[in-house]
């Protein structure tokens, strides 16, 4: 069984981790100052934010943790109805402010369709490396 990473618990993929990268609480005057620089609605700084921030970021994760992470992005992209902009809302309660709000972002379906794609593009070797293994034996 795929443990989590740092942790001996079952590993259970959760889209909203995709955008670890882009929470900016307590980083106001840094990362927000950086990443406020792009436009979220942008296809060249899209890009840039998605290579450069968001799967850089997860670049802790194993090859094994990435595969079965993407796995889960593409089943909720294969749910017409899911509702990614909540993706992007902030939770104070928890300390989670996002770099752009759920009403900035105009496609949030098409932003995870873009890490999706970039993802299977950048980290392809992985990706590829982790699907011909018994994913059983995690």
């Amino acid at each position: 069984m795929l443990k989590c990473p740092f942790m001996n618990t079952p590993y259970a993929p959760n889209i909203s981790h995709i955008l670890g990268a882009l929470s900016i609480y307590d980083l106001e005057n840094t990362v927000e100052k950086e990443l406020r620089q792009y436009n979220p609605n942008n296809e060249k700084d899209r890009e840039i934010i998605i290579i450069s921030y968001i799967l850089k970021d997860l670049m802790y994760l194993s090859y094994r943790h990435r595969f079965v992470l993407m796995s889960a992005l593409r089943s909720v992209l294969d749910k017409p109805d899911f509702d990614f902009a909540r993706e992007f809302e902030s939770d104070y309660d928890e300390h989670i402010t996002m770099a752009w709000d759920e009403t900035e972002i105009a496609d949030p379906r098409g932003f995870f369709a873009d890490i999706y794609r970039l993802a299977n593009e950048v980290w392809k070797d992985d990706l590829q490396k982790a699907s011909l293994e018994d994913q059983s034996t995690w």
